[in-house]
Formats: C-alpha cells, structure tokens, sequence
C-alpha cells in the first residue's frame, strides 16, 4: 500500500516547487478523494486524480471568496433587522464551509 511519504515524494516530482505546506495539502486531499491510494502509484491516475482535486478545491475556494464578501457586508448590518434574503447568505455561508470542510476530512458532513 502507497504511504503519505511515497504520494509525497510523487508529488513533489509533479511539482517540484510546491512548498512542504502545498505538498501535505495535496496528501491530505488526494488521500481524501481516492479510494485506493495504490492507484495514484500509475503516473497517469495520478496526473487525473490530481486534476480533479485541484478542481473541487478551487470551486470550493472560489465560492468561500465570494461569500466571504456577502458576509462582510452582512456584518454591517443589524441583526435585528435582519431580511429573508440575509438569513439565505448566513445559511449558503454554512453550506460552503461545510463543502470545504468536508474535502480536508474526508467523510460526508450532515447537510445543513
């Protein structure tokens, strides 16, 4: 079975100016996302894998950024006199944050 070292040493030959924080990132989410780690052994699945990773986190990212924004102007607001709508941006920032949370520990989180 394909150790954290062995996918980090693949890793780190796939890019080689990743940072130690980009590569444990990269073991953590690969790991999470792959069934059998024994497949990321092949170049090619790697390459894939990785590809689709790097995607997921991005949208995840991508919309995180975004709603970070909504929330910060939330946030000037008064909570008091919250509307319909402002409720809905609380509630999709806690579906984001849960769709990231879930791509760093690996398992379904309860859907809000």
């Amino acid at each position: 079975m394909m150790s954290c070292r062995e996918l980090a040493e693949r890793i780190e030959e796939l890019q080689p100016e990743a940072t130690a924080q980009d590569v444990a990132r990269l073991c953590l989410l690969l790991s999470n996302n792959c069934g059998d780690l024994d497949e990321l052994a092949d170049r090619n699945r790697l390459q894939s894998a990785w590809k689709q990773t790097g995607l997921k986190l991005q949208l995840a990212t991508d919309q995180h950024a975004a709603m970070t924004q909504e929330l910060e102007e939330l946030a000037k607001s008064d909570p008091k006199t919250f509307t319909h709508e402002q409720i809905w941006v609380l509630i999709r920032a806690i579906k984001v944050q849960s769709q990231i949370l879930q791509l760093y520990v690996g398992h379904p989180l309860i859907d809000v």
